[in-house]
């Protein structure tokens, strides 16, 4: 009785270890044959629109309103201090460093990464990756690694869009309706930010991108069988995925303030 009350409590204190290994697992196979871009490459093309697809105008809905909420906010304190035109350096500094990574990741995951996980669970119910095995075709190099390179592309370029987008968004509340004139948003705008944080911004949404590909493939390879295992793992392939990209941009965002200190 003991025994077995033991060996309950391990498995409940290490039951995440195999999920974790199952992880890693898939995506290291996913990346042992990125070099053989003729195989994915057809795949990699398609993914690449479908997820451009379906995150797009979910990006410029929650884009526009975000930077000027930030505008809004930001633009209330700094008013009282009389300094307003740096409003336009708040808003780019927020969106550039720590918004539009963000917003890139959760969209992917939430959108395209539900996706993912649900398209491949129904090839596993209905058995298509063991058919595939048979053929001697590895379902990991065939369907994982266009999708990781496809959703880490993607997310770069959604970032660059939420960036653009929030600094509309923001000059619109700023300076159209907050009376800040365009030279001084613009002008202030780059003044607190170096070259550094664009590349770190833009390597924080590859990595994102490739985070919520990477839990979206895994949570489909391995889904429960029926209707009900698929929908179960595209709910949890979209929360472990959020806490995931929470934990990176903890560690990245840390790594980054310690190698490149903020401008004052």
């Amino acid at each position: 009785m003991v025994t077995t009350r033991l060996h309950l409590r391990r498995r409940r204190a290490f039951g995440w270890l195999e999920p974790t290994g199952v992880l890693l697992a898939i995506t290291l196979e996913g990346f042992r044959k990125t070099w053989n871009v003729r195989r994915w490459g057809a795949e990699y093309v398609e993914q690449c629109w479908f997820v451009a697809r379906v995150t797009t105008l979910p990006v410029m809905l929650i884009a526009l309103p975000l930077g000027g909420t930030i505008a809004l906010q930001v633009g209330q304190i700094i008013r009282q201090i009389g300094a307003e035109s740096g409003t336009g350096a708040t808003v780019v500094q927020a969106l550039v460093t720590q918004v539009a990574p963000m917003a890139a990741a959760l969209l992917i995951s939430g959108a395209a990464g539900s996706a993912i996980t649900s398209d491949i669970g129904s090839r596993r119910i209905r058995e298509e990756l063991d058919a595939m095995e048979v053929l001697g075709i590895n379902p990991v190099h065939r369907l994982v690694t266009p999708r990781l390179w496809a959703a880490s592309t993607v997310g770069v370029m959604l970032c660059s869009l939420i960036i653009l987008a929030g600094v509309a968004g923001g000059f619109f509340f700023n300076v159209v309706q907050g009376g800040v004139t365009p030279g001084s948003y613009f002008g202030e705008a780059t003044s607190l930010l170096q070259l550094s944080d664009l590349l770190i911004t833009l390597f924080k949404a590859w990595v994102f991108g490739f985070i919520a590909a990477a839990v979206a493939c895994w949570k489909g390879m391995t889904c429960g069988y029926g209707a009900s295992g698929v929908g179960r793992a595209v709910n949890r392939a979209a929360v472990i995925a959020a806490m995931l990209v929470f934990a990176a941009n903890y560690v990245i965002s840390t790594l980054a303030y310690s190698l490149f200190p903020p401008r004052i």
